[in-house]
């Protein structure tokens, strides 16, 4: 793996414990009011803001080569479509991801993530497609029992060249976060270290079919979405740790 160029802390000391492949990835952002998306997180997570607005993303992409650390990647197991619902935060100084939801064809992964990393990973149908002009026609079905009805549809394709985002700029803010944040059902919030080279990135054209991703949460995502694409990259995943308890009155 390239070295990254644009993390703003150290590595994790100890080993990482999973690999994995993104791409045909899209980034589709909303801008929301910070309120409305502040709500939704729990204690210790700060939102973050960029010019004043928060941002709500829906980034629909494939997951391959998905597997521990020094096995091999299993048929059936390693490669699904995955789609998440997301928007920007930090703890202690380090900014990051929050998930509000993670739709994936693999039952198995769902099942896997739910558990080890207290992710809120759901079951769906879905397809990706590679159509004949270089686009990614992508749908996505929510069937996770007892969960809200979810759906995604949308063509999207980059237009013009990639380049690595600028320190500062808009879209450097929104992709250079190297953690994840989530909490246990007893309001512990953990952190997730990744790595990965810099985000190869496009404008893209997009088109949109459907998309009820946030409908139950209350974000809007019928307006004109900021939209990127990015070029594959790999991976490497650490076992989340705990954040500081944030004491309450």
């Amino acid at each position: 793996m390239q070295p990254c160029v644009d993390r703003t802390w150290p590595l994790p000391k100890q080993p990482w414990v999973m690999r994995m492949r993104w791409s045909e990835l899209c980034f589709a952002h909303w801008p929301a009011e910070p309120s409305t998306v502040a709500k939704w997180l729990p204690p210790g997570v700060e939102l973050d803001t960029y010019e004043g607005s928060a941002w709500v993303g829906v980034v629909p992409f494939l997951m391959s080569d998905v597997a521990p650390r020094c096995c091999p990647a299993v048929p059936g197991i390693s490669r699904f479509p995955e789609l998440n619902v997301r928007t920007y935060v930090s703890v202690g100084g380090k900014p990051g991801v929050w998930f509000f939801s993670l739709d994936a064809a693999s039952r198995f992964a769902v099942r896997l993530a739910r558990t080890t990393f207290h992710l809120p990973y759901m079951d769906a149908k879905m397809n990706i497609h590679n159509v004949e002009d270089g686009a990614i026609e992508y749908q996505s079905r929510r069937t996770h029992r007892g969960e809200a009805t979810a759906n995604f549809s949308a063509r999207y394709k980059a237009r013009g060249d990639y380049a690595i985002a600028s320190p500062g700029s808009f879209e450097h803010w929104l992709t250079a976060r190297y953690c994840l944040y989530s909490a246990s059902p007893d309001g512990r919030v953990y952190r997730g270290e990744i790595n990965h080279p810099p985000w190869e990135l496009a404008q893209a054209d997009y088109e949109q079919h459907d998309n009820s991703m946030g409908q139950a949460l209350g974000f809007d995502f019928d307006r004109e979405p900021h939209v990127l694409v990015a070029k594959s990259i790999d991976v490497r995943a650490w076992l989340i740790t705990g954040c500081p308890r944030v004491a309450t009155s």
